[in-house]
């Protein structure tokens, strides 16, 4: 009898593509170690929840257009790929930019024109470019989502820091005390920092976090 040839399917969380999410996280991390999208994370992190809704928006994008980039691989001439992956992500950001004016405008608002440069943002055009181009949609959906992840952790500790000590607040809820009535830690004469809130403070707090991170992961350093 003729063996029948049979193949075995990758599991859907299998090693490699669990890398596919930890990688950026620490080692691939595409603000602190591939130094993209730093733009976003100087302009929007004034306020964690602008930093947590321009995270949930670059994955999104990332994740649905590395997906449909993927579909199409073997169909995209070559010659025109950049154009077809722009074309894909502007329409993902214009759907995204109506989601916000309908539901949340007050940040929509806030985030501005930032939302409409997430259609230049070197990490969604990276790893279109880079990954989706040459894999399968589930591990460009992985790969999608977990650099969204890398991304979104570095806005939100610095829209932690800025806004709490910039303010005294997060998510808008007083935490530090009152400070026109004096009350909380501005009862004993603590004042906000003013300064924190200005986007040379956020270059800091990113290289802060490039520097921690690198200390401890000298392999960093050897490799870039």
């Amino acid at each position: 009898m003729a063996e029948v040839a049979t193949v075995e399917k990758e599991p859907l969380f299998s090693k490699k593509n669990r890398q596919l999410l930890k990688d950026p996280l620490d080692d691939q991390n595409p603000i602190t170690v591939q130094v993209l999208g730093i733009c976003s994370a100087l302009a929007i992190t004034t306020q964690v929840k602008n930093a947590v809704v321009m995270t949930l928006s670059v994955m999104f994008v990332m994740m649905a257009g590395n997906v449909i980039i993927s579909i199409l691989r073997n169909r995209i001439p070559d010659r025109i790929r950049i154009i077809v992956q722009l074309v894909v992500v502007a329409a993902l950001v214009i759907l995204v930019d109506q989601v916000l004016k309908a539901f949340v405008y007050d940040v929509s608002k806030q985030l501005s024109v930032f939302v409409g440069l997430i259609i230049t943002n070197c990490i969604i055009m990276g790893r279109l470019e880079a990954f989706a181009l040459a894999n399968k949609p589930w591990p460009s959906l992985l790969d999608g989502f977990g650099n969204a992840i890398g991304y979104g952790w570095v806005l939100v500790i610095v829209a932690v820091v800025r806004e709490l000590f910039g303010s005294g607040k997060l998510f808008g809820i007083e935490l530090l005390g009152n400070a026109t009535a004096k009350t909380g830690l501005y009862s004993i004469g603590y004042m906000n920092n003013n300064m924190i809130i200005l986007p040379p403070m956020a270059l800091i707090l990113v290289g802060i976090i490039i520097w921690i991170q690198r200390a401890r992961n000298t392999q960093l350093i050897e490799s870039h």
